[in-house]
């Protein structure tokens, strides 16, 4: 397969390995003139699109259901030692039935413990964990699960939680919201390689009223620890009073 790209063959790799209801379906692959083409099950629309075009049909219901599906998703690739590294509405496909599946696999890894160096440069802005904007080399399933919070409370709010235009910007949005993360919070956090003892000191803020309408606040906030570490496990989630 001279000429195709690394993540492709991850991707087909990684996809051949894992079938479940909430992952996206690889039919086939077909490489022709040095071009790989893959077929893949067919859904009409992504979460991106539905949030742009119909917020009205993010009801408490259909939220609750699109966050246990993905959360299952989830759960079953971290059980099978895949990190996805890119979670974002973009990549979350949906039907007309109310069915979503993960799909892009483009920068999933396998990982195994103890935890490896990985390239920092993943995740879009928006979703990206706080770990990997301060410059951690190692990090596990806690990156995924700090999308999906950001993924979740777009659902509720209709807007992007963090909508950040550079990695500073990125980290003072959830600073501002969250506090400026600490050694009590964050045990070896001041560690990590782009940290800033002369970060401003923010206090956080409390849970957007709407989060706490669509009684979401106690899982919102268990997939939002600073502490990657300290962050809920995605089949740990759906055992919560919310769902």
């Amino acid at each position: 397969t001279e000429g195709v790209p690394s993540t492709a063959i991850r991707e087909i790799s990684l996809l051949k390995d894992l079938q479940h209801h909430s992952v996206v379906e690889l039919f086939d692959v077909a490489i022709m003139d040095s071009s790989i083409y893959m077929i893949f099950e067919y859904l009409d629309m992504d979460l991106k699109k539905l949030l742009d075009k119909h917020k009205p049909s993010f009801t408490p219901k259909l939220v609750k259901s699109y966050m246990h599906q993905l959360l299952d998703a989830i759960a079953f690739c971290h059980m099978h030692r895949i990190l996805h590294r890119d979670l974002k509405p973009q990549n979350l496909l949906v039907d007309r039935d109310g069915h979503l599946k993960l799909a892009d696999f483009g920068l999933a890894r396998s990982f195994n413990f103890p935890m490896r160096t990985y390239t920092h440069e993943v995740v879009t802005l928006w979703y990206r964990a706080p770990e990997i904007l301060l410059g951690t080399k190692f990090y596990a399933t806690g990156v995924d699960i700090w999308s999906l919070g950001c993924i979740f409370a777009e659902m509720i709010l209709k807007r992007p939680l963090f909508p950040g235009d550079s990695e500073i910007d990125q980290l003072y949005r959830i600073f501002r919201t969250m506090s400026t993360p600490d050694e009590d919070n964050w045990p070896g956090v001041s560690q990590l390689p782009d940290y800033k003892r002369s970060f401003p000191r923010w206090e956080a803020q409390p849970v957007p009223e709407e989060i706490t309408r669509y009684k979401a606040h106690d899982l919102f906030q268990q997939l939002m620890v600073y502490d990657p570490a300290q962050r809920i496990s995605a089949r740990n989630a759906m055992t919560l009073p919310y769902f």
